[in-house]
Parts: structure tokens; C-alpha cells; sequence
């Protein structure tokens, strides 16, 4: 039996779950997710906003029943998001991209009740189809010129300069109104409540004049609503406010603020070894199952662990691949590591098994769900051949 790290944290005892099971592995917490859909069922209560899924940060279908009695469907990013929307969730779909390949939209006309266009430009050109199609709702994506991307700096702000995403100021006298249901803004990234009202009341105060237009405003994502002191109470009065002030529906957008805190990759320590620093190489990686360490870059939280130096043995932990920057992170543990030892690493289901690869050869995650009665199930193993599969 594979041993956990010794960690003194309380938080282990519920966590026998994992001394067994194959790794790597996403796994779900079904409880926790459960915790964070009553954030988002209040606000929409107390609002009447509508709230989406936002596939590209947390697409699970397995968890699609137990989201889909909350939200209200699911935003796309492209053709196959929009179809497993379609497919798996079953009730409205979104879908915006800064440009759609050709035949695109004739195919999202299928799949998808609202399709958002980046500029003038392409809403005109694709009229000729969308009128063919009159219950298909257009929509157009506005850059509000307002940054509060708390993550990632401008790797991850829609308003970053030279952003492609979202027509400009300058361009939205040539929108032809007549034919757009929607205004769509999109300019956070995990941002508190101060970042979530401050945009709301940027787009008040600075394009009224175009939301007085439209049936509808979304907000779009980075509305990090489960995140420890985020103050719902201040993001449900600004929409209030928003929605007396222009009589309009309003939607919001989130994807990793759906599940914050929700999951796990766990990993197991594989070898240990020695370069002036302890190092152990686990069978999880940063590169491949994290790629976000790495973007962004950040260092995710571990079951019992620490900063480097704050217990008594500290440690470099590394992915098996070839690549020298595969580097987790560096952390302290009360007890010394050894092969066999599991590391849970927290906050894994946004933008993880959505965006990892097989680079390397290296095994995807199994996908497993942690039910409330601590039940483990296995949604999905990978192996040789859904490596292979990929090359042609």
C-alpha cells in the first residue's frame, strides 16, 4: 500500500481516499463542487441574472447533471466546445471567438442559440446566414478598456494592450445594432468582487449609450465568486443596480470561479534525488498536467505542505520529463519524502485536465470523482493508445 507524506495537517484524516488509487489522478470533490453551485444559485435568486458554464476552463461531463440543475447552459469558445454544450449539457449555448473558420457558422448555427462576433466587420459579413436562422441570438464583443486581471498580468487580461479580443471604442458607431441582441465584455481574471463591480459600473458609466441598445449584457468570466472573501453580497447589489438602471437580462460567465477549490491532482513520489537541493521527482508534471504552473506562473498548494524552510524538510518537486524547467515548485514537510509517498496537490480542476498533453509520452491523469460518502470512481484511464492516437 502506497503511503501518504506523514503530513501534521487535520485535513489528511479525510483524505484515506487516496493511499490507494492509481496516479495521476484529477479528481473531482463532489461536495465541494456542491458547496460552490449555492454561491452561484444565490446570486442568480437574488438577481435574475443567468449563469453559464465556461467550458474552456471546466469541462467534465460527469458533472454536468449535478451543475445543470443551477446554471443555465454553457459558453463555447469554438465549434467543439459549443458541441459537447450541445451534447452533454443540453440547455442553452454560447459561443464566442475572435475569428471562426469557414463554414463555422453555418455549422454553430446547429449547436449553439447565441453566437457572439469580435467586430462590425464580422457581424456584417455573416448576416446573410444568421438571417436564415432568425431564433439565433447575435451578440457582439465589446474591449471596455478596463484591466483587472489579478492573474497572470497580460498572458491572461482580455484588455492587455494590442488585445485581439473585442471590438474597440472607435469601431462601435459601425455595429449594426438593429441586428445585435447581446453586449458582451470580458476583462477579468479571478478578480475579487472589487473587479467584478468595478466593471459592471465601468460599462455603465462609459457605454450606456450601447447597452441601451441590446436586450442583454454578459459579463463574461473572471468573476472568482468562490474565492475566500469574495463578497457575493456587493456583486448581487451592482447588478441590481445595473439591471434597474438599463432594463436589461445580464449574464455572467465563470468557469474556474465555478470550481474553486474543488479538486485534486494527486501525484506519488517516484525517485529522490540530490543537486546541492533535495529533489523528488513525482509522476505528475507541470508541464504536461499543470500547464498554468508554468504560464502564469504560480506554485500550487499541497495537502500539509509548505514554504521552503517552514518544516524541516524542504524539497524541489519535478516532473519525469525530459524538459528542465518541469518544475512543480519548492516546498518543506514535516516528514522526510520517500518513493511511494502521495502529494496532493489542491485547487486542480480550472484550466487543468482541459488544457494538459502528452508530451514526452508522459500518461495523461486518470479523471475520478470524489463522492460525499468518500466513494472513489474512475471516469476515465488513459493509456498508449490515446497517446498514439494523436500522431497521425
Amino acid at each position: 500500500m502506497a503511503a501518504l507524506a506523514q503530513y501534521s495537517d487535520t485535513r489528511l484524516q479525510s483524505f484515506d481516499w487516496a493511499r490507494d488509487i492509481a496516479t495521476p489522478a484529477y479528481v473531482l470533490d463532489v461536495a465541494a463542487l456542491k458547496r460552490n453551485l449555492v454561491r452561484a444559485a444565490e446570486i442568480k435568486r437574488e438577481t435574475g441574472c443567468k449563469i453559464l458554464l465556461a467550458t474552456k476552463a471546466f469541462a467534465l461531463p460527469a458533472a454536468f447533471p449535478l451543475m445543470r440543475d443551477v446554471l443555465d447552459g454553457t459558453t463555447a469558445s469554438g465549434e467543439y466546445e459549443a458541441r459537447l454544450g450541445r451534447d452533454e449539457f443540453g440547455k442553452e449555448v454560447h459561443v464566442y471567438s475572435p475569428a471562426y473558420a469557414p463554414g463555422e457558422i453555418e455549422r454553430l448555427t446547429g449547436l449553439a442559440q447565441h453566437i457572439y462576433f469580435n467586430s462590425p466587420e464580422q457581424i456584417a459579413k455573416n448576416l446573410p446566414v444568421l438571417k436564415a436562422h432568425p431564433g439565433i441570438k447575435v451578440g457582439v464583443r465589446i474591449n471596455p478598456g478596463y484591466s483587472n486581471a489579478t492573474l497572470g498580468g497580460a498572458l491572461y487580461d482580455p484588455c492587455a494592450p494590442y488585445s485581439r479580443f473585442g471590438a474597440t471604442r472607435d469601431t462601435l458607431d459601425r455595429v449594426p445594432w438593429d441586428a445585435v441582441d447581446i453586449l458582451h465584455t470580458h476583462a477579468l481574471c479571478e478578480s475579487d468582487d472589487a473587479g467584478s463591480i468595478g466593471l459592471i459600473e465601468h460599462v455603465a458609466r462609459n457605454f450606456g449609450d450601447y447597452v441601451r441598445r441590446v436586450k442583454t449584457v454578459n459579463f463574461g468570466g473572471g468573476h472568482f465568486i468562490n474565492k475566500p472573501g469574495y463578497n457575493i453580497g456587493k456583486l448581487i447589489a451592482a447588478i441590481k443596480a445595473f439591471r434597474s438602471a438599463f432594463g436589461v437580462e445580464v449574464i455572467l460567465e465563470p468557469g474556474a470561479g465555478l470550481v474553486v477549490d474543488a479538486g485534486y491532482l494527486v501525484a506519488t513520489v517516484l525517485d529522490l534525488h540530490r543537486n546541492e537541493k533535495d529533489i523528488a521527482i513525482l509522476d505528475a508534471s507541470a508541464s504536461t498536467h499543470m500547464p498554468d504552473v508554468l504560464e502564469v506562473p504560480y506554485t500550487p498548494a499541497i495537502i500539509g505542505a509548505d514554504a521552503p524552510g517552514k518544516k524541516a524538510h524542504t524539497y524541489i518537486l519535478g516532473g519525469k520529463t525530459c524538459m528542465t524547467g518541469d518544475i512543480i515548485g519548492e516546498y518543506s514537510f514535516d516528514q522526510p519524502l520517500k518513493p511511494g509517498d502521495r502529494v496532493i496537490f489542491t485547487d486542480m480542476m480550472q484550466y487543468s485536465f482541459v488544457k494538459n498533453n502528452t508530451f514526452n509520452g508522459v500518461p495523461l491523469p486518470d479523471l475520478a470523482i470524489l463522492n460525499e460518502d468518500q466513494s472513489y470512481k474512475i471516469l476515465r484511464s488513459f493509456g498508449y493508445d490515446d497517446f498514439r492516437y494523436r500522431l497521425g
